[in-house]
């Protein structure tokens, strides 16, 4: 790829007031509110081994890493009855995507401007989140998000009709969230509000130090959502979500880099193991390989930039009305969404790949 011009203000800039601002400047880069990171929370310093470290992670210019860790290999269970008379079905669309994340915001930083330019076109869209991004925060902090998540929808849409919700008990046996813009049934957004698995891999001690990596690598035999939903283990899961990508009838599938790529290395665990989830599950589910785009997460900051100009004001824009639903990154301008560390190198890069470009290992 060639080069990519800086904007004005962008990753050199933001480096250099990390290493040589005043002492202010370094403390605004831990923020005031202990800024999130996906999953990562002061208030998690136990679950990630103290607080020197999330010190260290938080001063960095350039964002977090994830803990690396082996994940088991993800086998899909063959279903005894058809996955049709799912109670999570919706109305066939006009060129679908199913998108597939771990936390509510992943698709906004890390798959737009292509998202926006998905609900401009006038295609449909079925979102999943995964995870509830709590970072063990609880239920209210998780449905702030939400919220979040909405607000930024309505800014792509243009529209600020109302939501319906509904709760829906899927064959699998789990129980998910669905909000439906009341005036733009093309949309949805489809929670499961499964405990976030920290940076660390090891979860938050508020739900039990346990997340998607551990499910996965049978370390606990079960996650339970932090709504008091069902609670659901490594099959259950697998066939959940294959469910609900099959209910959206999708001609497209977006989601997280998996785990078995090489671009997974420093992502989010909870990142990697959805994208591996979605990687395994999409062929049960009626989805061929070369129709999924997975988009890389933290560690794009290490890609060039290549989202400027008008369409990166518009991707900020959306992040900022998101962010003033999440007190963790409310950011009051866009040069101060910019500013925040690895959220700003972030912003300004997307980065998808096919099944072909992920360099597997």
């Amino acid at each position: 790829m060639s080069d990519i011009d800086e904007p004005s203000g962008g990753d050199d800039a933001v480096g250099r007031d990390a290493r040589n601002g005043s002492g202010a400047a370094r403390r605004a880069s831990i923020s005031r509110r202990s800024l999130v990171f996906g999953g990562l929370a002061v208030g998690g310093l136990a679950a990630i081994g103290g607080g020197a470290l999330v010190y260290r992670e938080m001063r960095r210019s350039d964002g977090p890493d994830g803990t690396w860790v082996k994940l088991s290999p993800i086998v899909p269970q063959p279903r005894d009855a058809p996955r049709d008379a799912s109670p999570a079905f919706e109305e066939p669309g006009a060129d679908t995507t199913v998108a597939v994340w771990a936390h509510a915001d992943d698709d906004i930083i890390f798959a737009n401007p292509h998202l926006g330019d998905v609900i401009a076109s006038g295609a449909t869209l079925r979102t999943i989140f995964i995870t509830a991004g709590d970072a063990g925060r609880g239920l209210a902090y998780a449905q702030q998000r939400e919220a979040g998540i909405r607000a930024a929808y309505d800014r792509m849409r243009g529209s600020e009709a109302p939501w319906r919700t509904s709760e829906i008990t899927l064959l699998s046996g789990a129980r998910v969230t669905r909000f439906v813009p009341s005036d733009e049934s093309r949309l949805s957004i489809t929670v499961l509000r499964l405990p976030d698995g920290n940076l660390s891999a090891k979860g938050f001690p508020a739900t039990g130090g346990a997340g998607l990596t551990q499910l996965i690598n049978g370390i606990v035999p079960a996650l339970a959502p932090i709504d008091d939903g069902p609670t659901l283990d490594a099959a259950r899961l697998s066939d959940t979500v294959a469910e609900l990508i099959h209910a959206g009838r999708p001609d497209h599938i977006t989601t997280n880099i998996p785990h078995e790529s090489a671009f997974a290395r420093g992502d989010h665990p909870d990142h990697s193991c959805v994208g591996s989830l979605v990687r395994a599950v999409a062929p049960s589910a009626g989805v061929s390989a070369d129709a999924v785009t997975y988009y890389i997460g933290y560690p794009s900051k290490r890609q060039p930039v290549n989202v400027i100009g008008a369409p990166l004001d518009a991707k900020v824009g959306v992040y900022q009305v998101y962010a003033a639903e999440d007190p963790v990154v409310t950011c009051a301008d866009e040069s101060a969404c910019l500013a925040q560390p690895g959220f700003g190198q972030w912003l300004r890069r997307s980065y998808p790949k096919t099944e072909a470009e992920l360099q597997l290992s």
